[in-house]
């Protein structure tokens, strides 16, 4: 009996002790939780092609605002490289330009030069005439060494307004001392002979035009100047024959007129035919003009006598003279000694009677001769 009961008792205290088990608020816990993870992660499953393409459309987006900037960027650029191109063919048509307008500065400037030794030559050497040489025109640069088409333009434009002006002058000048001696002549009853058609001959073939409007100008420019100088020409050939120059110098008085007057002789009145300018024996007498002397010899009443034709029916008479310098038929130009004053004839005295004749007609001198100062201070 008691072993059965030891044999118990044995058992019991050598058994271990009895495990405890998992708290039932940490199970459902963790439950709790495993289950909200396969929720959330099978949403996430389901709902995963609507966030793909709701990142999908930010990236959309994203492009699109790239792609639009570089295009915007490309118009840009686009426009700069389209600016550039047009501002070097700009520049490049400015400088062909400017080659051209050179050229025409060249040939209008040697025209010009051509016309102003022209009117040299005619006695217009008194023009003030103003011009840069072309080779003094150099090609404007900036600071960066690039041509300054700007002043260079400038440059150009105002040499060929200086060498326009120069035409100006000239023909302006030409035609003002035509009109003067044409008007002086004409109240003198000389006619003056003007090349009006010189210019005006025309022909050829018709062929299509060349060349630049601005040379064509230039040469119609430079003809006019040309044509002008021409009747200026014409006019001063006119006036040389005109017997319109003193026919003495040096110490000597007027001291008869042209007209009616007291006879030195008979103390009666008597016409007078010429002007008497007394000087010293020996001072020369020079032609009035230019022409032919047509006699040399003695008439009654005169002594010796050098008469000269004119041209235009004109003819001046120099009497009472002591000897002759020039022969009949000789040619003459105006201020050709021709004579030495004397006192033969009817003179009381050492002195030139200057007479101007058309045909037989004795015509005053003094109109002449004031008509001659008055163009001499003009040309």
């Amino acid at each position: 009996m008691r072993q059965s009961a030891s044999f118990g008792s044995r058992d019991y205290k050598d058994a271990p002790p009895p495990r405890k088990g998992i708290h039932p608020a940490l199970f459902y816990a963790m439950f709790a939780l495993l289950l909200g993870g396969n929720a959330l992660t099978g949403t996430a499953l389901l709902m995963a092609p609507d966030i793909a393409r709701l990142m999908g459309g930010q990236n959309d987006l994203v492009v699109a605002a790239y792609e639009d900037r570089l295009a915007q960027m490309r118009v840009e650029i686009d426009r700069l490289h389209s600016r550039s191109y047009a501002q070097t063919g700009d520049i490049n048509l400015q400088l062909q330009e400017l080659s051209q307008q050179q050229d025409v500065l060249l040939e209008q400037h040697q025209l010009v030069r051509a016309l102003v030794d022209k009117a040299d030559r005619l006695g217009l050497a008194d023009i003030d005439v103003t011009m840069s040489s072309p080779d003094d025109l150099a090609a404007a640069t900036t600071p960066n060494g690039n041509p300054d088409i700007a002043a260079t333009a400038e440059n150009v434009a105002r040499m060929m307004d200086e060498t326009a002006q120069a035409m100006t002058g000239i023909a302006i000048a030409a035609t003002a001392r035509t009109d003067s001696i044409v008007s002086e002549l004409s109240k003198l009853g000389i006619a003056t002979a003007m090349p009006d058609g010189a210019l005006t001959g025309m022909g050829g073939p018709l062929l299509a035009a060349s060349g630049s409007v601005e040379s064509a100008a230039l040469v119609d420019d430079a003809n006019a100047v040309m044509d002008a100088l021409l009747r200026y020409k014409a006019a001063r050939d006119s006036l040389t024959l005109a017997p319109v120059h003193m026919p003495i110098s040096g110490n000597f008085r007027q001291s008869s007129g042209f007209g009616n007057r007291k006879d030195p002789f008979t103390g009666g009145r008597a016409f007078h035919s010429g002007l008497d300018f007394a000087a010293a024996t020996g001072t020369n007498v020079f032609s009035a003009a230019d022409g032919v002397v047509s006699f040399v010899g003695e008439r009654s009443g005169y002594g010796k006598v050098v008469e000269i034709s004119h041209g235009n029916g004109l003819v001046t008479r120099y009497t009472h003279l002591s000897s002759y310098l020039a022969k009949s038929g000789q040619t003459v130009s105006t201020g050709t000694p021709i004579a030495k004053v004397g006192t033969t004839g009817r003179s009381t005295g050492p002195h030139l009677h200057f007479e101007v004749r058309r045909g037989d007609e004795a015509l005053d001198p003094r109109p002449f001769l004031e008509a001659g100062k008055r163009l001499l201070a003009i040309l």
